[in-house]
């Protein structure tokens, strides 16, 4: 299956280089803010990638808790999708939270507010990088456990993110989908958008692919570095004969 990894690459590179050309050639100058409008094209794809693979992450860890005692081996696999959905959510959080303040400080003069978009999509961030922290840093059979928790109570945080435009009156512009009348984008300004969404999900796909390989190999090694430490012990107990 290299070729198939190798064509998905390609292809990732191509998308990645289409949606380049689309939002910085292709797409128009918004009439307000001028071309640092084109972070959009970057943002809010990175903002819906990020809802996605917390939400990948969310479901792998409920099966790991359901299947933990039941199927091992089914456990062990979500464990390592939810590890790997997780890390690639969080770059694209932290992408988020960089390119937002690159846009807010031309266009609001300001790098941040706290607001509840920003703050709620800051606090999303920081429970998903104690997720990561709890995976890297704890230890004993329950880490696994504790980490699902964490990544199920983490998403509680998504739908606040995503719906705090809507329920509170923020300074963050108003949703581009479902919005008022005055939100939205103009259909010119759609093409660039999808190109990009279909990108960064390309990308993003490929990379939890291959954190999933490594994670699953790191388990693997463990599995028999712990069976041999096992066989060691028992050869080396003394066994008395029943006499």
């Amino acid at each position: 299956m290299k070729w198939f990894r190798w064509i998905w690459l390609a292809g990732t590179l191509a998308l990645l280089g289409k949606a380049f050309y689309q939002a910085m050639y292709v797409a128009p100058t918004e009439a307000t803010m001028g071309d640092i409008q084109r972070i959009f094209y970057y943002h809010f794809p990175s903002a819906m990638m990020t809802f996605l693979f917390f939400f990948i992450s969310f479901i792998a860890s409920i099966v790991y808790l359901a299947f933990r005692h039941r199927d091992p081996l089914r456990a062990m696999n979500a464990d390592a999708l939810a590890l790997a959905a997780a890390e690639v959510g969080v770059v694209f959080c932290t992408a988020v939270l960089i390119q937002g303040p690159l846009w807010a400080r031309p266009v609001w003069g300001i790098w941040w507010t706290w607001d509840a978009r920003l703050t709620s999509t800051l606090v999303m961030w920081l429970i998903y990088c104690s997720y990561l922290l709890v995976r890297r840093f704890a230890a004993g059979p329950q880490m696994q456990t504790l980490a699902a928790v964490v990544a199920i109570f983490g998403y509680a945080d998504v739908p606040i993110v995503y719906f705090s435009t809507r329920w509170w009156r923020t300074q963050h512009p108003s949703p581009v989908i479902g919005g008022d009348a005055n939100s939205g984008l103009d259909p010119s300004m759609w093409p660039p958008v999808w190109w990009n969404l279909a990108a960064w999900l390309a990308w993003g796909l490929m990379v939890m692919a291959f954190r999933y390989a490594i994670e699953r190999r790191r388990q693997l090694r463990e599995q028999d570095e712990a069976l041999r430490a096992l066989e060691a012990t028992l050869e080396a107990t003394p066994w008395k004969e029943n006499e």
